[in-house]
């Protein structure tokens, strides 16, 4: 009875091992053909929603996308951040720590490493770091400042080739309604690309040194603080305009900043870059204050003082006078420079701000009842 149940038990265990393999080969066959099928079925997959970006898919963009996108990757290495720091001292004058003051725009100006920015952008700064497009740092120093335009330029030390310069334009024959691109890093965000028009011409503002700057480009590109010392650029990517200020009820964008010309700007950077300061030009004259001509009903510049040895001196011009009963009379009255006519010290400011020393100017004068002219040559003025 013990051999025939010890067969039986060895009998049904062998058929549970049987029945066990073929279990685990089963598996294994399906495993295998799952590996196969999914090998036979498996192709690289890509979404049919959103295809691989190309050139060819600018086709799709309008012109004045693809010439945008065009000038943007041309210009922009231009362009570069400018870092303000400042030393923090305390009530003894004893220096503490350097503080960040800011974030501000620039351009790259040559391959020297000249960089242009506004005036406001670097005031007070113990150091000034800039940012190049591509990440490099350096600092900077102060090769020139002009307060009364707001420009400053900076230089670095980068390799050349990092380096590529702003092509110019003009800005005497801008005209209203044409298209401009903003290039700068407003609130830190560096690189940032906004768009509109000139939205007007001729206009002034005011700036730190409480002198107007002339000629100033209105526009409606969006320009925030951090875009200052940034380029304004017309359609084909030149520099028309350097980017200083804003209009506004908030401290943010609202649709009205304004651009040093870049006619300015060219005439300023390279006084910068050799003397590190412009020279003001003139004839040689003190003028009377504006409410004392209108008060007399006088239309014109009239000339308080002249210097002797002066263009003006040179030439005759007469200031005030003292009659012998005592009483004060308007000497030459400046009426006209160049064609354009002076009736403000502000005209002939504006007049004398597009110049440079050794200009001829062809002044018209009153003297009494006689209307006069005479042709001078500028001259630098302290």
């Amino acid at each position: 009875m013990k051999t025939e149940r010890h067969f039986k038990l060895h009998g049904l265990l062998i058929l549970i091992i049987l029945i066990l393999l073929a279990a685990f080969t089963n598996v294994e066959i399906l495993r295998r053909n799952a590996e196969q099928r999914a090998r036979q079925t498996a192709q690289p997959v890509s979404s049919p929603t959103v295809p691989a970006v190309t050139p060819a898919l600018r086709e799709n963009l309008s012109n004045f996308e693809n010439n945008t996108i065009e000038i943007f990757r041309r210009v922009s290495p231009s362009v570069v951040s400018v870092g303000n720091k400042a030393i923090f001292r305390d009530l003894f004058g004893f220096q503490l720590y350097e503080i960040p003051q800011g974030v501000g725009s620039g351009c790259v100006w040559d391959k020297e490493g000249h960089i242009l920015s506004n005036f406001h952008v670097i005031y007070e700064a113990s150091s000034i770091q800039v940012t190049l497009q591509n990440g490099a740092n350096f600092s900077a120093e102060v090769v020139g400042v002009d307060p009364d335009h707001d420009i400053a330029v900076l230089q670095i030390r980068a390799p050349e080739s990092t380096l590529t310069p702003i092509p110019l334009g003009t800005s005497r024959d801008l005209q209203v309604g044409q298209n401009v691109m903003a290039i700068g890093n407003p609130f830190g965000l560096d690189t940032s690309l906004s768009l509109g028009i000139v939205s007007a011409l001729g206009r002034s503002i005011i700036s730190m040194t409480g002198r107007r700057i002339y000629d100033v480009i209105q526009t409606d590109a969006a320009i925030n603080p951090g875009n200052s010392g940034g380029p304004l650029l017309d359609s084909t990517g030149r520099l028309i305009g350097l980017n200083t200020a804003i209009v506004t009820t908030s401290g943010s964008y609202a649709g009205v900043g304004f651009a040093v010309p870049v006619d300015t700007v060219r005439r300023i950077v390279p006084q910068l870059i050799a003397f590190g300061k412009v020279p003001r030009v003139g004839i040689g004259i003190q003028t009377v204050p504006d409410h004392l001509t209108r008060r007399a009903e006088v239309v014109g510049v009239a000339i308080f003082n002249v210097q002797p040895r002066s263009p003006a001196g040179r030439a005759g011009l007469q200031g005030l006078k003292q009659t012998p009963r005592g009483n004060i009379v308007f000497g030459d009255i400046l009426v006209e420079v160049d064609g354009s006519p002076v009736k403000c010290n502000n005209d002939l400011a504006a007049i004398m701000d597009r110049h440079q020393a050794g200009d001829i100017v062809k002044m018209t004068y009153l003297r009494g009842n006689e209307r006069l002219t005479v042709e001078l040559t500028l001259e630098n003025e302290e």
